[in-house]
C-alpha cells in the first residue's frame, strides 16, 4: 500500500469511526470515486473488519484483535501505522523509513527477532508484546531530545495506568510495576542531526502486554500478568494520542514525568560514561537531566544506566 491509499484507508476509517456514512456521501467527503470507497471498505474487510451496508450506510460491527487498520480505528494521533508480521528490530525498521524521508509513522511488529535495548542489551519480544518504533522529526535542537523519553515513558505509564495498572517510572526510560519494581517496558531513543538541529528521531517502546509469565524473566510483568487480558489495539493507541499530545507541548512532559517517577527521593547508583554517581535522586530538569545529591555535592546526570539502592540503615 503507497503512502496515498493508505491516508485514504485513515481518512476512511476516521469517517467510520464515528456514524453510519453513506458511500455517496463518503466519497464526497474524501473526494474519492464510490469505487475507491468501496475498494478500501473491502479491504477493511478483508483485514477483518466487519463492515455492514445498510440503508443509513457503511457502518463498523466489529473491528478486528490487531494489526494496522485495527490501531488506527478511532486514533486522535497524527501518526500512520505500519504493521508488520515480524520484524528483526522495529527501530531498525523505521530508521530506514526515516532516512528515507518519513515522518510520523509508527512502525508495529508482531514479533521482533533481533532488538536490542538500552546498551545494546537484548531485548525479549515474546509473542503478545507492543513493540513499536516512532519516526519523529520535531523541531529540537539535539541537546533536548531526550525530552523525547521521557514523554514515551510518561505515555506508556498513562496507559497502563488506565487499565489499572500501578505503573511508574525508573529514570529515565524504564516502566515498571509494584514494590518490587517488576519491568513491564522499556524504551530506546535514536537520532540522527547535527549540533543546532535534529534530522530524525526514533522513538522504540516495547511493552510486555499479553505475553504469558512463563516468557518473561522473574523481574518482569506484563499487563495481562496484573489485569488480565488487553486489548492491545485500544491501549497502544491511547499511548500514540498521549505521546502526541506530549510532543506537542514539550514542557508539559516534566510535570507529567515528576507525577509518575519512581526514582525521585530515592537512593540510586548511576553508572555513567564519567564513572558512577552514588546518593539520593531529587528532581529531573529539561530536557531530562537527574539531580543527584552525593555526599560531594549535587551532581548532573544527562545519560547513564541507573540502579534503585536499598535505603540507608
Amino acid at each position: 500500500m503507497d503512502e496515498t491509499e493508505r491516508a485514504t484507508r485513515r481518512r476512511v476509517l476516521d469517517a467510520l469511526a464515528a456514524d453510519p456514512v453513506p458511500g455517496p456521501e463518503l466519497a464526497d467527503r474524501l473526494g474519492v470515486s464510490r469505487a475507491a470507497v468501496w475498494k478500501h471498505v473491502e479491504s477493511l474487510r478483508e483485514a477483518g473488519f466487519e463492515v455492514t451496508s445498510g440503508d443509513d450506510g457503511y457502518r463498523v460491527e466489529s473491528v478486528p484483535e490487531y494489526g494496522a487498520a485495527a490501531i488506527e480505528f478511532g486514533l486522535d494521533a497524527e501518526f500512520d501505522v505500519e504493521f508488520h508480521e515480524s520484524l528483526a528490530s522495529t527501530n531498525v525498521a523505521a530508521r530506514e523509513r526515516a532516512v528515507e524521508g518519513a515522518s510520523d509513522v509508527a512502525v508495529v511488529a508482531e514479533r521482533q527477532t533481533g532488538a536490542r535495548g538500552r546498551l545494546g542489551r537484548e531485548w525479549s519480544s515474546p509473542p503478545g508484546g507492543v513493540y513499536v518504533s516512532l519516526v519523529c522529526r520535531p523541531d529540537l535542537p539535539v541537546a533536548q531530545v531526550p525530552v523525547y523519553t521521557l514523554a514515551a515513558a510518561v505515555a506508556t505509564t498513562r496507559a497502563a495506568r488506565e487499565l489499572g495498572v500501578d505503573a511508574g517510572i525508573k529514570w529515565p526510560n524504564d516502566v515498571l510495576v509494584g514494590p518490587d519494581e517488576r519491568k513491564l517496558a522499556g524504551i530506546l531513543t535514536e537520532m540522527e542531526g547535527e549540533a543546532d538541529r535534529v534530522s530524525w528521531v526514533v522513538v522504540g517502546i516495547g511493552v510486555n502486554a499479553n505475553v504469558d509469565a512463563e516468557a518473561l524473566p522473574a523481574t518482569a510483568t506484563s499487563l495481562r500478568g496484573e489485569v488480565g487480558e488487553v486489548d492491545r489495539a485500544a491501549f497502544l493507541r491511547r499511548l500514540l494520542e498521549s505521546f502526541d499530545d506530549l510532543r506537542r507541548d514539550p514542557e508539559t512532559v516534566l510535570p507529567a514525568w515528576r507525577e509518575y517517577a519512581l526514582t525521585l527521593g530515592k537512593r540510586v547508583r548511576v553508572e555513567t560514561p564519567g564513572g558512577v554517581v552514588e546518593g539520593e535522586a531529587v528532581d529531573v530538569t529539561f530536557p531530562g537531566t537527574l539531580l543527584v545529591d552525593t555526599d560531594e555535592g549535587q551532581v548532573s546526570v544527562s545519560a547513564g544506566d541507573c540502579e534503585h539502592l536499598r535505603p540507608v540503615e
